[in-house]
């Protein structure tokens, strides 16, 4: 040992204890911990969402409140994920426990002025909060790439944004419906400023009284996340070591890949923005359908559920496919199969052949099965494929940072220049637009792809 060299601390109980578990039981425990870890991260993002402010637009223009304070929220997020490329490319095993509680920290003190702030004001609050969560998956993803069960471990992952965000709104709704205990009026400051002695939370602070119910949720996740013990030597035979990545090793790396990953960009580029307006306008465009939030009071929560477990049933099979090259194109062709979806479910819902709820299922089910690989096992297959030492975090980094630059674009695109087409006119457009351009990306990206890559 190098003298003045920091003494390695030895594992902890359970850390060792899950390192001779048999493989069942350490899946079920990685994903619990990392399902509940992104599940209560939600809680500190995604409620504001469920609050509509209608009627209101930003300082007397033309772009609703709702919209720049979702834009807000996006530009801080996009900025996470620039800054993510570096920091989560970076960060060392011993600084990412640390790491994720300090930025979820930030996140709920960004909520908490949110509550305190002018509604005009409350887009700087938003986008504070939204600067530091961007890097939460990241870190999260750390734990689980290069494992010989690292689908299975991510798809359990991706299980947690895709029904967290309906959940979250729904608890969000249900607070200002005062439906859930008032136990905040007892806060010294917080209760005061909301003010309600029925139980009632006001639009602007339910963001923040939904953060705190998730906090302790968060805090007991990241301890069990942080006990998974690193990748075995069978697993780095199997997936490559994963290691972290310097400015040289990530410009090495696009250098290699440009051709193929560009296609990749172009695609997540819309398909975040897709995404990212289904899911922050779920309330208004499932009203148009006439599925009204104040009458269908869980509606979202049971159209993402169903999409939860159809996208976990179809990732989780990737675990079988034991060649990487294979899983690659596989994973390729589940994304492509996703975006067809999309264009399939609408000319079923325009000839009047399936209902609105169905086609939202089906547009969600669809999009998320084309976007939670780039998040999960696209780039873990990638790296295991190509041999490249690294991390698929920083490939997931880059598409991201790109992927949230189109969806702050697509909002200000929507209420700027097709501002006279509805939250529900304006998706259905999209959704063809989606279909057609994904379709194209991916598989062009997957046949440059097949050719880069080897058995093994």
């Amino acid at each position: 040992m190098i003298q003045g060299s920091p003494v390695p601390r030895p594992p902890s109980w359970l850390t060792a204890r899950l390192a001779t578990a048999p493989a069942p039981v350490f899946v079920a425990v990685a994903v619990a911990a990392a399902f509940s870890t992104y599940f209560a991260m939600y809680a500190f993002r995604k409620p504001f969402a469920a609050a509509t402010f209608e009627g209101q637009f930003f300082l007397g223009t033309h772009v609703a409140l709702k919209t720049a304070i979702v834009i807000s929220q996006i530009l801080g997020y996009a900025l996470s994920k620039y800054i993510g490329i570096k920091v989560c490319s970076e960060v060392t095993p011993a600084k990412r426990a640390r790491l994720l509680i300090g930025l979820v920290l930030w996140a709920q003190a960004a909520l908490i002025l949110y509550g305190f702030l002018p509604d005009n004001w409350k887009v700087v609050a938003i986008f504070l909060n939204g600067l530091p969560l961007g890097m939460i998956w990241g870190l999260v993803v750390w734990y689980l790439e290069g494992r010989r069960t690292s689908e299975l471990l991510l798809a359990g992952l991706s299980l947690s944004f895709i029904i967290a965000s309906g959940v979250v709104k729904d608890f969000g709704r249900a607070l200002m419906a005062g439906t859930v205990a008032g136990w905040w009026n007892a806060v010294p400051l917080i209760g005061p400023a909301i003010g309600s002695a029925l139980g009632r939370v006001s639009e602007g602070w339910m963001p923040a009284i939904a953060g705190f119910h998730f906090l302790p949720i968060f805090l007991a996740s990241v301890w069990l996340l942080n006990q998974l013990p690193r990748p075995s030597d069978a697993d780095v035979a199997a997936r490559v070591e994963r290691e972290p990545m310097q400015g040289a090793d990530r410009l090495a790396f696009v250098r290699q890949f440009a051709f193929g990953l560009t296609f990749l960009c172009v695609a997540y580029f819309f398909l975040t923005a897709y995404r990212d307006y289904r899911d922050n306008y779920q309330v208004e465009i499932l009203d148009g359908l006439g599925y009204p939030y104040k009458t269908n009071k869980t509606v979202i929560s049971q159209a993402e559920s169903i999409v939860t477990f159809g996208v976990m049933a179809v990732l989780a099979m990737l675990n079988v496919v034991k060649d990487n090259r294979r899983g690659l194109l596989c994973a390729f062709g589940i994304m492509a199969g996703g975006v067809a979806l999309l264009g399939v479910s609408t000319a079923l819902l325009q000839a009047g052949w399936l209902n609105g709820f169905w086609w939202m299922t089906l547009t969600g089910l669809g999009s998320y099965l084309a976007y939670v690989p780039y998040g999960s096992v696209l780039f873990d297959r990638l790296i295991a494929s190509t041999r490249v030492v690294g991390t698929a975090v920083f490939a997931i980094y880059l598409a991201d940072a790109i992927g949230y630059t189109g969806s702050v674009g697509v909002q200000l695109y929507k209420d700027l220049i097709a501002g006279a087409s509805s939250r529900l006119a304006f998706f259905i457009q999209f959704t063809w637009f989606m279909s057609a351009l994904g379709l194209v990306c991916l598989l062009a990206s997957a046949l440059y792809f097949a050719r880069r890559t080897r058995k093994g």
